[in-house]
Order: C-alpha cells, then sequence, then structure tokens
C-alpha cells in the first residue's frame, strides 16, 4: 500500500488529501473518514451471500497504516461507521481497537448508525449528529447542511468517470469540493461511486493506488 498525499488549503486551514480515502487535518491531529461500513460484509453473508473473508481485514489494515503515518490522536468518522445490526465484525473491530489505546474516537451519526448506545460505549466511541470545529462543521448528509460554515461531510460515495482508450471509461473515487463543502470519499473499498452528480461547479481530486489528480 502506497499513500500519496495532495495539500490543499480551504478557509485557511491546510486540509492532506490520501489515495487511500482519508484525508488528515494536521492542526487537529485528526483522520477524517467516512463510510466504512463495518459489518457489511457479515450482513450479506449471513443472508446467504458469499463474501470474502478478508474484506474487513483489507480496510482496517489500510486504517492503521494511516493512522502510523500522520501518528493520530483523533479519528474523526462522518457517519456510517456501521452497517448493519450487531454482528461478529463489531467483534474483529474491537478487537482491532485495542492497539490503539489512546485514540479519540468520534462518530458523526450517520443513516446506517443505528447500533445501540451500549455498544458505542463499549467501544469508546462518542456520537454525536454533528460537530463544529472552527472552521468547518462535519455532519453525514451535505444535504441537511444548516449551517453557514464550510462543511465536510460523506454519504454520497462519490466518483468520477475518466475517459480512456476509445470508447472505455474509468470510474475512479473522489473527493468532491466545491464553495461551501468537501464530500469524502467512501473509505471501505467494498462501496459503490456515485458519478451523476458530477458538475462544472465542483472541482474534483480522484485517485489511484499510485497517485491523486485534480479535475
Amino acid at each position: 500500500m502506497t499513500i500519496i498525499t495532495e495539500h490543499i488549503t480551504i478557509n485557511n486551514e491546510e486540509l492532506v488529501l490520501t489515495n487511500q480515502r482519508a484525508l488528515y487535518w494536521q492542526r487537529l491531529d485528526a483522520l477524517i473518514l467516512s463510510d466504512i461500513h463495518i459489518g457489511k460484509t457479515a450482513h450479506f453473508r449471513k443472508h446467504g451471500i458469499p463474501m470474502p473473508d478478508d474484506v474487513l481485514q483489507n480496510d482496517l489494515e489500510r486504517l492503521k497504516k494511516l493512522i502510523h503515518q500522520f501518528s493520530v490522536k483523533t479519528l474523526l468518522i462522518v457517519g456510517d461507521l456501521f452497517h448493519a445490526e450487531r454482528n461478529s465484525d463489531m467483534v474483529t473491530f474491537k478487537d482491532w481497537l485495542t492497539q490503539f489505546p489512546n485514540l479519540k474516537l468520534i462518530l458523526i451519526k450517520g443513516n446506517h448508525d443505528r447500533q445501540s448506545q451500549a455498544l458505542m460505549e463499549d467501544l469508546n466511541i462518542e456520537v454525536v449528529k454533528q460537530l463544529h470545529i472552527e472552521p468547518f462543521v462535519f455532519l453525514h448528509n451535505p444535504l441537511e447542511n444548516s449551517q453557514s460554515q464550510f462543511t465536510i461531510s460523506g454519504h454520497r460515495h462519490p466518483g468520477v468517470l475518466i475517459q480512456g482508450k476509445g470508447k472505455q471509461k474509468i470510474k475512479l473515487p473522489c473527493y468532491q469540493i466545491t464553495d461551501d463543502y468537501m464530500i469524502l470519499p467512501a473509505f471501505s473499498l467494498f462501496t459503490g461511486l456515485n458519478t451523476s452528480d458530477m458538475s462544472d461547479a465542483s472541482i474534483y481530486y480522484a485517485f489511484t493506488d499510485k497517485s491523486i489528480f485534480r479535475l
């Protein structure tokens, strides 16, 4: 796994985009990401849909390397940390967390985060509906923004279509940025990409395993 970075400035704050579907905010010592969807693969298997066992492990391994790369103190998840009912993937996540005893976890509650408060307390996760840290507001769904501040959100799994050779089009995950908000890519590799919202009003930072580029 190679971590490629792109430094951008929004409202006089430097943010570091990565090609591993998360951004780093140095002033806060925070790694910010969205849509991990822990429990999705176990949920599918429970309903008879065969899924590889290593999907969650691969996501958590990427997350571990990002935490070490930036020496973060806070993990800020902008919604959909979980996907479904409590299942075996939550146990895997709890075991994984033991290697980061001093890591602070904050979850902006997403539409899939319907687990009990007891589970959140067991995992030592602070859960809020939205979070205001000047100069940003963090919330899961950008359409629910009622603030005048710049928002950072997830939920929409943004992607772009790139013209390839001939008639071939390549679909890539991206960060979508306007004058008012940034939408983060889904962190989990086991998610679809939404390319229907592409517009001239947005800047896109698309990425591959080896690069980040602006569109």
